[in-house]
């Protein structure tokens, strides 16, 4: 498959974006088209071949035996075009098993590129399982969409065009009254369209809808199981399907509206074309091969066209989905990189933050001009209640969100400036609940660093205390971790994560509560791989239990968005303020969120 140009701006309407892929294989679907008018112009001729036959035979008067004589050349005509038709239906159908494939391939990976550069604050808000449907719906229904352009449609449009034609040199009554059925017939389909795509839109969004919450509830099953909620769940998601159930029935009820339309304006068609044969029979302007050709041609497309409309609600729910699904490529990018932004260059990992202001809500400020210099190699630790601006201020660290003025600086590089993923390649993070793909241990450990060897990837899972429990799995290190790691234990996932953190070996390290889920016995091992990992590194540590704290260079204590002391461990306990206040509230060694009564 050929690459594709994912820095072009994607369209947004659906004729337009279809017609963007389409574009891509133009030689192929021309060639598609093409094999559908030779069989829709086989399927009109034919009519008018039987009328020849139909009038030779009524008209002859000798010898019966010789009459496959006259005949001949048009039956040889006949099975001509019935060959040439069927080869390009076999053609045809070979061209679409190396297209449509192929053109839903290049719409799912465009979009998925798109989708992917939003923000992590994008993701916060959003059903990943809605996402994923959208995605899903937009690649198959213009795959849908196309077949039913290059099948039904070409095939119907080049009949109708054809049999017109054909009618009028018969005559030209024939081919008034079939241009006048397919007026009204086109003007009903639009007029329907017009008000059937926004229904049916409407109703694909509320089936992204249902899909997203159903997908929710699967995947947090382990709290509908701990609080048994199975006919609470049942519940919630019914209301989901009673509003989903009528706004399909509403556009099943426009769909039925023109079906009805349909029908009458087609046995009008039918009637008046019966009176004009027989009118012209009595009058003698009409043929019995006439009323072959005429009849057959008619019912032949009305057929097709009857079947369109049974069609158009397909459309229209097709249509629907694309619109819906296209809302994924409308919303523009939060967060972007500037239009020079080069790679960055980190040689030792000094961190400055300059007179940082940051809020997520207008008039509601989490830092207000907030400075920090963080030299390079420096360990340092964040303290502070919840809320107090720790995980803001890694999260800017990291670009998941723009500041509203100052800026932040990685060895003198502004990171405003520089690529986004070449800023997050040179930062290693431990969260405190860490979620893993869906993928092999050894794919899970290998995303730190993708070009690692299999003994790299080893050396780092027993650096990081999980290769003896990895070797226990069934499979071992191929063994499938389930989704975001459900078949591993919270402190089997940490680990993971602190073999992966330890694989990608990036100078700049941030350590979330990187040991809150390990058991005693296991976090005094794996400090000691921690040491190691950090030694050399520019490290911030955000820890809710003070005394692991105790080794690091510097402890910056934040209180509302400000930093209200700085110092070592021992330097902060005897200035006997905040950080030694918090020191002593600590119960079982983790620290109290704000508020809390302290009394025993």
């Amino acid at each position: 498959m050929s690459e594709i140009d994912f820095s072009m701006k994607l369209p947004h309407t659906t004729v337009a974006f279809i017609y963007f892929f389409a574009k891509q294989q133009w030689v192929k679907f021309s060639l598609l088209i093409l094999s559908f008018i030779v069989w829709a112009a086989s399927d009109a001729l034919f009519p008018y071949f039987l009328k020849r036959i139909v009038n030779t035979i009524q008209d002859f008067h000798g010898d019966r035996a010789t009459i496959y004589s006259l005949i001949g050349g048009t039956l040889a005509l006949l099975v001509s075009f019935w060959v040439l038709a069927e080869i390009f239906m076999r053609f045809q159908g070979v061209l679409q098993i190396y297209t449509l494939p192929r053109f839903q391939a290049a719409i799912r990976a465009a979009v998925f590129d798109y989708v992917s550069g939003h923000s992590y604050d994008y993701f916060s808000r959003q059903f990943s399982g809605t996402m994923a449907k959208k995605l899903s719906d937009l690649a198959t229904s213009c795959a849908n969409l196309m077949d039913m352009v290059c099948f039904q449609f070409v095939t119907a449009s080049t009949g109708a065009v054809l049999v017109l034609i054909m009618m009028w040199q018969t005559n030209p009554l024939f081919a008034a009254i079939l241009a006048a059925w397919l007026t009204i017939h086109l003007s009903i389909i639009f007029l329907f369209l017009r008000y059937g795509n926004r229904l049916a839109e409407i109703h694909a969004e509320s089936l992204s809808t249902l899909s997203g919450k159903v997908v929710d509830v699967f995947s947090n099953m382990l709290n509908v199981r701990l609080f048994a909620r199975r006919r609470y769940e049942a519940a919630y998601l019914q209301q989901f399907q009673m509003d989903e159930m009528a706004k399909c029935k509403q556009s099943l009820w426009l769909v039925e509206i023109m079906r009805i339309a349909l029908g009458i304006n087609g046995l009008g068609m039918i009637f008046a074309m019966v009176f004009g044969l027989l009118h012209g029979w009595i009058h003698h302007w009409v043929t019995v091969g006439d009323f072959t050709q005429v009849m057959m041609q008619a019912f032949w497309l009305l057929g097709w066209l009857w079947f369109l409309s049974f069609q158009i609600s397909v459309i229209a729910r097709e249509k629907g989905l694309i619109d819906n699904a296209l809302d994924l490529l409308r919303v523009d990018y939060g967060i972007v990189d500037h239009p020079e932004a080069k790679p960055l260059l980190v040689k030792g990992g000094e961190i400055r933050f300059e007179q940082v202001c940051f809020s997520y809500k207008p008039d509601i400020p989490v830092f207000k001009a907030l400075s920090l210099t963080i030299p390079a190699g420096q360990k340092i630790g964040l303290v502070g209640f919840s809320g107090s601006g720790k995980s803001t201020f890694i999260n800017l660290l990291l670009r998941f969100y723009d500041l509203n003025s100052g800026c932040i600086l990685v060895d003198g590089q502004n990171i405003a400036f520089v690529q986004q993923d070449s800023l997050r390649e040179q930062i290693a993070m431990i969260p405190q609940d860490p979620a893993l793909l869906h993928r092999s241990l050894l794919e899970n450990i290998r995303y730190g660093r993708l070009d690692a060897s299999d003994a790299e990837v080893i050396e780092a899972a027993q650096l990081a205390h999980c290769h003896e429990f990895i070797e226990k799995q069934e499979g071992g290190y191929q063994a499938l971790v389930g989704e975001r790691g459900v078949k591993l234990s919270g402190g089997q996932r940490q680990r993971i994560a602190i073999a992966r953190a330890m694989l990608k070996n990036a100078p700049i390290l941030v350590l979330d509560e990187a040991t809150s889920a390990l058991d005693s016995v296991t976090e005094q091992l794996i400090q000691e791989s921690l040491q190691q990992l950090m030694a050399h590194k520019t490290t911030i540590v955000v820890a809710h239990r003070l005394s692991t704290l105790a080794d690091m260079d510097r402890i910056i204590v934040f209180y509302q968005g400000d930093i209200i002391e700085d110092g070592t461990h021992q330097d902060l306990l005897a200035k006997n303020g905040h950080f030694a206040t918090l020191w002593q509230m600590q119960r079982n060694g983790f620290l109290p969120d704000e508020g809390e009564d302290n009394d025993d």
